[in-house]
Parts: C-alpha cells; structure tokens; sequence
C-alpha cells in the first residue's frame, strides 16, 4: 500500500487529512510535536506516531528515517505544519513571535521537504511526491498578516522549485491554497475577523473534509501527473475580491 508523512497531524487539516488517508488503506506516519495529539489522531489505526518538532532537521531526519525504514519506502509528504499570528499592524509584532512563525513556516517546510526528497532520490524506485500546504494568502494577504503572509508566498517558491528540481528523480511537487477551513484556528471567522476596510465581519467556512479529500486526490495521482495548484476554499468568503 502507499505510504505518506504528515507534518502537523496534531490537529486541524493535518488531523483531518490524515484520519482520510488512513481511511483509505495508506501507510501514515504523524508528525508533530505533542504525542499526546497524534496519538489521538492515530486511534486503533495503526499510523506511525512521529513526534517532533519540524524545526529540528536531526529529528525530523530521523523520524522520516523511520518510516521509511518500516515502510520500506516513502511516497507522499503532506507538508503541513504551520502557526499564525493575530492580525496586527507590522510594528505591533514581536520580532521573537515573528522569527518563531517564520521558522516553522519556512524553515519547518523545508526541513521536511529536505528528508522526503532525499529518501524519495534514493530510494528504488525512485520517486514520489511532496504536497505543500500553502493558503489563499499565497496570493492576497489578510488585514495585519505580513509574517504569515510572507511565509506563505516563500511555500510557493519553495513549491515551484521543488517542482523543477525533481523532475530528474520522479519526484513530483504541488501545492493545496486552504480558504477557511473550520478548524481551531479559523473558528475565530465564524465570529468576526478584522477586514481590510477596517469592519469587522463573520466569513464564510467550509468542512475541512473538503481539504482531507482533496489532498487524498493530489497524491492518489499517478507520478506522471500533478495539480501543481489546487485552490479550496469557502464559496463565498471575501478572497475573490479581498480588499
């Protein structure tokens, strides 16, 4: 059967995509940083719980080690892990809260994409594929958001260089922009979130099965073909237009 990691399965989209793959007959590995979590994630199911932190490149290296030592190859890494920050004017920010965004979001991404490539370059087969979790600030940023902001438009670099660098190695690389998804940390739309004209409003969300589901599409593709980007996201919420 296929195998996937993912990163920030704790809770959230990562929880959520990770309970669809299992549903569906993967092999998963958990990543995260508190057992606890992913071990609730896990259930009777027989996922591999990772703990660590996707900073930590001896750890996370050691952790995809493992699965794909049990495994006996990698197929797909979901690279999901990220935080946010409340919105607020850029010099409102605390440059020790902005350093930690951008060193999960960033650095954390590559870190992990780092050891899937690896193992995917060389293991035989060869190859595999890496789904970046991005946003819809990717492209239009939200009131206040310069770090996240910033970070996810890095993922999408990273997105589109991971895409050409592993053309040579059957490694194909796309990219999921999320749009509230109702999780713990967009449940705060469902009460009013500060908007660029200055108001506060309630959005739109959307089931975060619809993420789960479309993330299960993207790595059940054959390696020939790739959604190199997929935007999902609640119908009517202020993206299309934001601003």
């Amino acid at each position: 059967m296929p195998s996937i990691i993912i990163t920030g399965a704790g809770s959230g989209v990562g929880r959520a995509t990770a309970k669809a793959f299992i549903d569906a007959g993967w092999d998963v590995g958990l990543v995260g940083r508190r057992v606890a979590a992913l071990e609730e994630t896990a259930g009777d199911s027989g996922a591999l719980v990772l703990p660590c932190d996707v900073t930590d490149e001896d750890a996370v290296d050691a952790a995809f080690g493992k699965a794909a030592q049990s495994w006996g190859r990698l197929d797909a890494l979901f690279n999901n892990a990220g935080v946010s920050l409340g919105g607020a004017p850029l010099d409102e920010l605390k440059v020790a809260d902005i350093r930690n965004l951008l060193d999960v979001n960033i650095m954390g991404a590559f870190i992990a994409a780092r050891a899937a490539f690896g193992l995917m370059r060389r293991q035989d087969p060869q190859g595999g594929r890496i789904i970046n979790n991005g946003s819809v600030s990717a492209y239009v940023p939200r009131w206040g958001s310069a770090p996240y902001t910033a970070s996810k438009h890095a993922v999408t670099g990273l997105t589109r260089t991971i895409s050409l660098d592993g053309r040579a190695f059957n490694i194909a690389c796309g990219q999921i922009d999320i749009g509230n998804a109702l999780t713990d940390m967009a449940a705060k739309m469902t009460k009013g979130v500060p908007q660029a004209d200055g108001s506060n409003a309630i959005e739109p969300v959307m089931d975060v099965a619809n993420v789960a589901s479309s993330v299960l599409h993207m790595a059940s593709l054959p390696l020939d073909a790739n959604v190199q980007f997929m935007t999902v996201m609640a119908t009517a919420m202020p993206y299309i237009g934001r601003g």
